[in-house]
């Protein structure tokens, strides 16, 4: 049976956390930005974390 292939997307979109835990970026971040306020641009630059439930398909997919 072939191996599994990590996918590429997956892969440069979410990152784990040393627990175990899956990172992703928040969005509303790339244009339209004059009408958002400093606090909640800052906010929005932030990492945040993932579902657990969707955590553990992408865990499947990154592995």
């Amino acid at each position: 049976m072939p191996k599994m292939r990590t996918r590429s997307t997956v892969k440069k979109r979410f990152r784990v956390t040393k627990s175990g835990h899956v990172k992703r970026k928040k969005v509303n971040l790339r244009h339209i930005l004059t009408t958002k306020n400093r606090k909640r641009k800052r906010r929005l630059g932030k990492m945040a974390l993932v579902n657990p439930v969707q955590a553990r398909k992408l865990m499947a997919m990154i592995a």
